[in-house]
């Protein structure tokens, strides 16, 4: 699934909810900047696709994934700690979006370098605020590394 096409900020999104999926991508659809949003169901999906392996050969490297942690298949930690010891893709940053507020979760996601922790909330308009939230702070304050692909 891609929104908006052209010069734009390239995003993957790690969620197996379709529900979450259908959110963001509505919430983006109204920022300022034009974003390809990506969106992988599993863990092992997205190692393939930021590995560029099998059906995801021509994938562009994301500027930032969005990742949940409870994902079939692989989850989120163990996605964060293949990608994080990856030297050809440890720089991306990775915003973990996901429903636990277990304090285990939060410590072992920054453990793992995790750039950011947010709980998704339940209100649709606070995951509305909240994806606006992450697009005006990671692209429009912070200085992304840039592509190396």
């Amino acid at each position: 699934m891609k929104i908006n096409v052209g010069k734009a900020i390239d995003i993957l999104m790690v969620e197996d909810n379709p529900d979450d999926v259908t959110l963001t991508t509505e919430a983006l659809k109204e920022t300022k900047i034009a974003v390809n949003l990506n969106v992988v169901e599993n863990g092992i999906q997205a190692m393939q696709y930021l590995k560029k392996e099998d059906k995801y050969i021509d994938a562009v490297r994301p500027d930032l994934i969005l990742l949940d942690l409870n994902l079939p298949k692989m989850d989120g930690r163990e996605v964060l700690s293949e990608l994080k010891s990856s030297k050809s893709i440890r720089n991306i940053p990775v915003v973990v979006l996901t429903t636990s507020m277990a304090e285990e979760d939060i410590a072992q996601a920054y453990e793992l370098q995790a750039n950011c922790y947010i709980t998704k909330p339940i209100d649709l308009n606070q995951f509305e605020k909240v994806v606006r939230s992450i697009e005006e702070f990671w692209f429009t304050i912070v200085k992304l590394p840039p592509k190396n692909d």
